[in-house]
């Protein structure tokens, strides 16, 4: 189906077939979450802010989000309610360099403590999209 999510529609997709936003104003972590994603055969698209993340996931499908808590022009928890609402269902991980940061009613599926390590970031994408 056309605009249908992986987690939509169950595990009988290949893992490579996930759609992944990465949502951090650093064009530079950005970038490299990008490449380390894609190297892997992840799909993958960026946003610097909660509001060009919010018009990306209305108009394409995405399984999995990484979102920076600290973004421009909304807190990063903030923008995991708001893809909530949307009613898709995607993976949203939280970004953070504050580990005893408080969730404001948020409910990512998992957080990230930054520096973060590669290969956590793709054992929790692995884990939360099983």
């Amino acid at each position: 189906m056309v605009g249908e999510s992986f987690l939509e529609k169950g595990n009988d997709l290949d893992k490579t077939d996930l759609n992944i936003l990465i949502v951090d104003d650093d064009q530079s972590i950005a970038r490299t979450f990008s490449r380390i994603l894609q190297k892997k055969g992840y799909q993958t698209d960026t946003a610097s802010t909660g509001r060009e993340a919010i018009q990306k996931t209305a108009s394409k499908c995405f399984d999995v989000a990484l979102i920076d808590v600290c973004l421009p022009d909304m807190n990063g928890m903030e923008l995991v309610n708001k893809l909530s609402d949307h009613g898709r269902k995607m993976v949203k991980i939280v970004i953070t360099g504050f580990p005893t940061m408080t969730t404001e009613n948020a409910h990512p599926d998992a957080y990230l403590l930054k520096p973060v390590n590669p290969q956590e970031l793709l054992s929790v994408i692995n884990q939360k999209t099983r």
